[in-house]
């Protein structure tokens, strides 16, 4: 999973909802669209990043925000057989 494409469509998603006045209201909804439109694999991979400090760096302020404190953590997929 190519993580510079990964960040690259957070921060469009984060250009789009940087536009609402409530800042909370914003990264709430930047989690939620993410949640909704990404897979657990690509969620999995943009939370890893988020707990990098160098590469943080590369998330808006509103994104690093938005995964921080909203994301949830894609439930681990085990094979069970």
């Amino acid at each position: 999973m190519d993580i510079d494409n990964l960040v690259r469509m957070a921060n469009r998603i984060g250009d789009y909802f940087a536009a609402y006045p409530d800042r909370d209201e914003a990264a709430v909804s930047i989690a939620r669209h993410i949640e909704m439109f990404w897979t657990p694999q690509m969620r999995r991979a943009l939370l890893d990043l988020a707990t990098t400090e160098a590469r943080t760096q590369a998330l808006q302020p509103l994104v690093a925000h938005a995964v921080a404190r909203h994301l949830a953590r894609p439930a681990a997929t085990h094979d069970q057989g």
